[in-house]
């Protein structure tokens, strides 16, 4: 029996369940690789064979491309047709860098690698005029975006209750899908910043919500659905809430001592965002490790290990699966896809989030790893 958005929201309503959608630009197409093992799963186990992901989660949230996947579910398009649609989608917003060398481009290259016109068309195309308090959206939906101007993370919601949805301090309600998804992907160097009336006012400069600790936005939709502060107010505990996240694939750090001594100012420019957002997602893990019994529990570190019965409190306060995958030449190769070779250059180049030409292979690498996802963990 499919749920209204109001049962989705509830908190009587029995055992809430959260997917989590990371950012990671064209990776995204590896996430879809994976929410298509979890819809075939899930329709096995509901015995429902037109079975949606928004009819099973009751929020769903992401940051940058995971928003754009997270509201695209969220209206109610099951996984082959948003795989359809992106695919369209990533080879037109990052098809093509700015032209530097004409005159009239200069100043916007300076600004921004890609122009957002193609973003912007395409997530009109996708959301049409749906809002956030539209009624297309099926179940709860949280995009996450950073207020620039003030430096702080903003879960954009649709709940009815929320303190900015629709009041005299804010009318989030107003934000149309495609523009608040605009501004959770706009990454600073690939896109100019998203300026949104939020009311009361106000307008806000908006960067992609990756430059902050919610790349991995897990524990912010966690606390989006709990804390007091925000209007779900959804019980804790193992049997009450289900937090399932899914990644955009990851590079794995391996140095020389002596490449890091030689490292330039240049290479520490490079190299110091994917270090922070690795951070960022290896402190989510860590903390909701921490509150959750998980079966998909990865060993943190020689210490902390996997934190399994090492839960906070007497018993486990979530339920957590997390699903992601290192993008490696031996982790790749093991995965023998129609029996092709990755070399170093072409993991690299797999690596970096804005190579459109990757993004069936990238959706072919998420389908072989999502070997992972069991029906046992559903």
């Amino acid at each position: 029996m499919k749920k209204t958005l109001k049962q989705h929201l509830d908190p009587k309503s029995g055992p809430k369940r959260i997917l989590s959608l990371d950012g990671g630009g064209i990776r995204g197409a590896l996430t879809l690789g994976y929410l298509k093992k979890i819809e075939t799963i899930l329709r096995e186990k509901e015995k429902d064979p037109n079975l949606l992901l928004c009819d099973y989660f009751d929020l769903i949230g992401g940051t940058s491309t995971g928003s754009i996947i997270a509201a695209s579910l969220a209206i109610g398009l099951e996984v082959d047709e948003i795989k359809d649609k992106y695919m369209v989608l990533g080879g037109k917003i990052f098809g093509k860098k700015r032209d530097w060398w004409k005159p009239w481009e200069t100043y916007k290259y300076l600004k921004a690698n890609y122009s957002y016109q193609a973003l912007e068309d395409s997530l009109k195309d996708l959301f049409k005029d749906y809002t956030l308090g539209g009624s297309e959206l099926k179940t709860g939906l949280c995009i996450v975006a950073k207020r620039a101007d003030t430096n702080s993370v903003w879960p954009l919601i649709n709940h009815p209750d929320g303190k900015f949805f629709d009041s005299p301090i804010g009318k989030n309600k107003n934000i149309p899908i495609w523009q608040a998804v605009r501004a959770s992907s706009a990454a600073p160097t690939y896109f100019a910043p998203q300026m949104i009336d939020v009311g009361d006012g106000q307008t806000a400069a908006f960067v992609d919500g990756g430059v902050s600790m919610a790349n991995n936005p897990a524990l912010t939709l966690l606390m989006v659905a709990t804390l007091k502060g925000f209007p779900f107010h959804w019980p804790m505990g193992e049997d009450k809430i289900e937090i399932v996240s899914v990644g955009t694939g990851y590079s794995v750090f391996s140095k020389q001592v002596g490449e890091i001594d030689d490292a330039t100012m240049l290479t520490w420019a490079a190299n110091v965002p994917d270090m922070l957002m690795q951070d960022a997602s290896w402190q989510n893990r860590v903390v909701l490790q921490w509150l959750s019994n998980s079966p998909t529990a990865e060993s943190l570190d020689g210490e902390m290990e996997t934190l399994n019965e090492d839960y906070i409190g007497e018993k486990p306060l979530i339920k957590y699966l997390r699903y992601n995958f290192p993008l490696t030449k031996k982790t790749l190769n093991d995965l023998n896809l129609k029996g092709k070779t990755f070399n170093d250059k072409e993991v690299a180049s797999i690596i970096e989030m804005s190579n459109a030409e990757n993004r069936y292979i990238l959706y072919d690498i998420g389908e072989a790893a999502s070997k992972e996802v069991k029906p046992e963990h559903f």
